[in-house]
């Protein structure tokens, strides 16, 4: 319903939006039009005035399973195209924390890379037994711009954002939950996330905007501290050698 890809989805049910990742069969993985659409989806959404709650998810078995290998060669070779994401990036991430409409995600499989950082910038969050998080930019030798070192020290401890930040380590759901990253745990996240978004449909539209913009402040202000260095320092991370030789291993083995 908005002008979108045909990589997400979205659907109204009165005043709720469903927004749906959707490349199943890729697992949801980030190309260039999926990358591409997240950047004009958030505006859209807090424009579209008959919106009051919208609920994220992915398509098939997972939620996201991070950046498309095709898509991060081409990145590594392509400097326009770098220029273009970086910058689709930053209104992700901006455009995330200043949606007017609360954004309820269930995490329906792995979310990992930019699917972990949409995680992040949820309002509200369920997460099913068997998903997990994980930001591997450092394993593939990129800083991660939009991801969890943006934004995981409002969520949990810096020792522990530091800890799954450097290292690339999986987090299972419930330690995700332990450490403040996701909500509740629960079989079956997406009725969960749509009886939530639903709760809040009853509520004064007025107070729950507000109250979202009150609380998300601190967010935007956080993430306006560090986005201009995060994103000049991917931007030399996508250039250096360690990424194009990691990237020339991945080739390798495909």
């Amino acid at each position: 319903m908005y002008d979108l890809p045909a990589e997400i989805t979205v659907e109204a049910d009165g005043a709720l939006r469903v927004i749906t990742l959707n490349r199943p069969d890729a697992l949801n993985a980030v190309n260039d039009a999926l990358h591409t659409g997240l950047a004009k989806l958030w505006p859209q959404l807090s424009d579209d005035r008959d919106a009051r709650a919208a609920v994220l998810t992915g398509s098939g078995t997972a939620f996201s399973a991070g950046g498309d290998f095709n898509y991060l060669a081409e990145l590594a070779r392509d400097s326009r195209l770098r220029t273009k994401t970086i910058a689709h990036g930053r209104d992700i991430v901006l455009g995330m924390a200043r949606c007017r409409v609360p954004i309820v995600t269930a995490v329906n499989g792995p979310a990992v890379g930019l699917g972990c950082s949409l995680v992040a910038l949820s309002d509200i969050v369920y997460i099913a037994e068997s998903a997990y998080l994980k930001d591997p930019h450092v394993q593939v030798g990129l800083v991660a711009a939009d991801g969890g070192p943006l934004t995981w020290p409002l969520h949990t401890s810096l020792l522990l954002a530091k800890e799954y930040a450097l290292t690339g380590a999986r987090i299972p759901a419930e330690r995700a939950r332990e450490m403040g990253l996701v909500n509740h745990v629960v079989a079956d996240p997406m009725s969960e996330a749509l009886a939530c978004a639903k709760r809040m449909l009853g509520l004064p539209q007025q107070a729950v905007e507000s109250t979202k913009r009150l609380l998300n402040l601190h967010l935007e202000r956080a993430v306006l501290a560090a986005l201009d260095y995060a994103t000049t320092a991917e931007e030399i991370s996508f250039q250096h050698p360690d990424f194009h030789a990691i990237i020339e291993q991945l080739a390798a083995k495909r």
